[in-house]
Parts: structure tokens; C-alpha cells; sequence
């Protein structure tokens, strides 16, 4: 049996402190919107929405610190998620947009040869790292058609 996906949401989790932050940050750097909120299990749940794009906001008790990270190719840590990629069309002008706004960048912008892909990374207020990837390539390395 084969399983026929399509993507639904990230779920990111945060301390109930880092909540309202996280949706700030995410509403003005990246233009994300609350779609949904409600309260289940002591769990706070916000669904964030940029055009087919979804985040879950989980925030529970207060957990343990998770340190930053200012460099993507030292973040590696197989104990968790490592980030995900959020597709831009000019990745320029958005890295440009970033960092006016004093979002970090920790890698890039930089090519991937094997991958066709040109790529960047960045981190939220509480340290989730965000790749942000060119459109219009694709895994042959040729451009694709807009």
C-alpha cells in the first residue's frame, strides 16, 4: 500500500511566556495571521497562515531552554526537527526585507549545486530555524518555468 500525502502544518512549540512574541514575530517579519486559536489538554493552539502555508503554535508549561543557534552549519542536532523551508520568490529582496527588520540570518544566501536551489537560513524569536528557498528552481539545477 502506498499513502498519497500533501502537507498540512509545522507545528513549532513554545513556552506559554514566548507565546504572544512568537505570533508578533511571525505576523511582522514573515506576514503570517492567526488563523485559529483555542485552549485544549493546558495546551494554548494558534494556527499561523501565509497563503497555503500553516503553522501550530503549541504552547504548554514552561519547558527547558533551548540555547540559539548563529550558524546553520553548526546546528545540527538529530534530536530534533532541524527547520523547515518556507518557498520566496525573490530571495534578495526578502533577505534584504529581513534584515531590516533585525531578523538573524545564520547561513547564506548560497547555491546548491546538487539541488538547483538557492537558499538561506534564519531563526524566530525562540530559535526555530527557517529556510527561506529561491522559486522558480528545482532539483535538476535548471530554472524552472514561472
Amino acid at each position: 500500500m502506498t499513502f498519497e500525502f500533501s502537507h498540512d502544518h509545522v507545528g513549532i512549540t513554545v513556552t506559554q511566556e514566548d507565546l504572544e512574541a512568537t505570533i508578533a514575530w511571525y505576523s511582522r517579519n514573515l506576514g503570517f495571521a492567526v488563523e485559529r486559536r483555542f485552549e485544549s489538554h493546558g495546551t494554548a493552539f494558534v494556527f499561523l497562515t501565509a497563503g497555503d502555508v500553516k503553522i501550530e503554535l503549541l504552547a504548554g508549561a514552561s519547558g527547558r531552554e533551548r540555547a540559539l543557534t548563529d550558524n546553520v552549519l553548526t546546528s545540527m542536532d538529530p534530536a530534533r526537527l532541524h527547520h523547515f523551508c518556507l518557498t520566496v520568490a525573490d530571495l534578495d529582496a526578502a533577505m534584504a526585507r529581513l534584515l531590516e527588520l533585525d531578523v538573524p540570518l545564520i547561513g547564506g544566501p548560497m547555491e546548491v549545486p546538487d539541488t538547483g536551489q538557492r537558499i538561506a537560513f534564519i531563526t524566530d524569536n525562540v530559535g526555530t530555524i527557517i529556510e527561506l528557498s529561491a522559486s522558480g528552481t528545482g532539483v535538476s539545477g535548471r530554472r524552472t518555468q514561472p
